[in-house]
């Protein structure tokens, strides 16, 4: 069965909600800069995306979820100006225009997902890219455990032949730190749509 996610939020069952940003994005943004437009699927309560948005890059950062008790959650935080929080479903976002953001950060909405929409997944961030954009996202591992999603995790093969063909791999690292109990099960990857 889907999950609902607006009911997660309602009854507090969000064991993702750490109330803070992820540990290997804030270590890419002491090294790097992202500018831009950039678009962060599945944000939640927008610590990620608040993260970035407060950047060196002063990037215009829009944060979509799914539930509208999670953009209200994110909305009710101090948020800077170039930061927005719209409702929306980032898998049915291919009936927009294409080609409108510089960067797509993912962190949890892959492992969220049903596996079978991964396609969907794949083909919209695709779609949201600018050619030459980039494709950042920290994927949670499936290193052989059997236990039932969400989180869905993923090998890495599977990353390979769901972002290859539009995507070239720039680098990919396990992140020095990470949420507890999450050491060893997450992958950063950086991509460039072709």
């Amino acid at each position: 069965m889907p999950t609902d996610w607006q009911q997660r939020y309602e009854s507090g069952d969000m064991p993702w909600e750490k109330g803070i940003h992820c540990p290997g994005l804030e270590d890419f943004l002491a090294e790097s800069v992202v500018s831009g437009r950039v678009l962060v699927p599945g944000c939640g309560y927008g610590h990620d995306a608040r993260a970035l948005a407060n950047s060196s890059g002063h990037p215009e950062v829009v944060g979509v979820d799914l539930a509208h008790a999670a953009i209200a959650g994110a909305r009710s935080f101090p948020n800077p100006p170039n930061l927005t929080f719209v409702q929306g479903d980032f898998l049915a976002s291919t009936d927009g225009p294409a080609g409108s953001w510089d960067w797509v950060w993912e962190h949890t909405l892959f492992c969220a997902i049903d596996p079978h929409e991964r396609t969907r997944y794949a083909e919209a961030v695709a779609h949201a890219l600018k050619p030459g954009g980039h494709f950042l996202a920290i994927f949670y591992l499936d290193p052989g455990h059997t236990e039932p999603g969400p989180p869905f995790g993923v090998p890495k093969q599977e990353l390979d032949t769901r972002f290859g063909p539009a995507f070239e791999l720039l680098r990919e690292w396990v992140p020095a730190r990470a949420y507890p109990g999450r050491e060893g099960r997450e992958l950063l990857r950086l991509h460039r749509k072709r």
